[in-house]
């Protein structure tokens, strides 16, 4: 039994983690884009809420959306409990999904627990506001 228990507090734990080692300060988050030239996804939530945690879980654990975000994005998460969230970015009705350039203009936004299929075309979305 206590065997079983670890296991599934290191099992439950991975899923609590997935935005751990990303950046959780937006103006880091610009430089880095601005040096290697790409844009940024920024997630923000909130550590309590149940939808964020429901997101992370469904999606940001499954290694085809990371690294499709990987390839193309420099991550940002932001916790409206623990990190500075500039002004111009929502912090209730989370989560939110924010795509910026490298300079900090917002390209594309939405908000809401997405499943791995709608993340994806969500991504198309901001791909095609990027380019526009």
């Amino acid at each position: 039994m206590k065997t079983f228990i670890t296991t599934l507090f290191l099992v439950s734990s991975l899923f609590g983690f997935a935005t751990d080692k990303w950046l959780h300060d937006y103006d880091k988050a610009l430089s880095l884009a601005q040096k290697e030239q790409k844009n940024i996804y920024l997630f923000v939530g909130a550590d309590k809420c149940h939808f964020c945690k429901r997101f992370k879980e469904t999606t940001l654990s499954q290694k085809k959306v990371i690294k499709k975000l990987r390839q193309n994005y420099i991550l940002l998460y932001l916790s409206r409990d623990r990190h500075f969230i500039p002004k111009k970015f929502q912090r209730f009705g989370v989560p939110r999904h924010y795509f910026l350039d490298s300079e900090g203009k917002i390209l594309f936004e939405s908000f809401g627990v997405l499943e791995p299929a709608g993340f994806f075309t969500l991504l198309d979305e901001a791909d095609l506001n990027a380019d526009n």
